[in-house]
């Protein structure tokens, strides 16, 4: 059990470190005060940002994100049962 908790504890520390990262790469969100005065238009990249490096930033945040609270939570549950 002690094995199985170091290397959940590794990923654990990976996960996190590389989820700080790509939130670190993303855009942000506000357009500042153009964006706000001039309106949003749809334009081909928001459209298609599902399939743009941004919509893959996202996604990963997404699902490590749950991955990360999963293994919090496994972690969490195996620290339980030792003590």
């Amino acid at each position: 059990m002690a094995v199985i908790q170091v290397i959940l504890s590794i990923i654990y520390v990976l996960l996190g470190v590389a989820i700080s990262i790509v939130i670190l790469m993303q855009e942000g969100k506000s357009n500042g005060l153009g964006g706000a005065i001039g309106g949003i238009a749809e334009s081909y990249w928001s459209k298609n940002k599902g399939r743009s490096m941004e919509g893959t930033l996202e996604h990963f945040t997404r699902y490590g994100a749950i991955v990360f609270m999963i293994i919090t939570l496994i972690l969490n549950i195996l620290l339980k049962v030792q003590g």
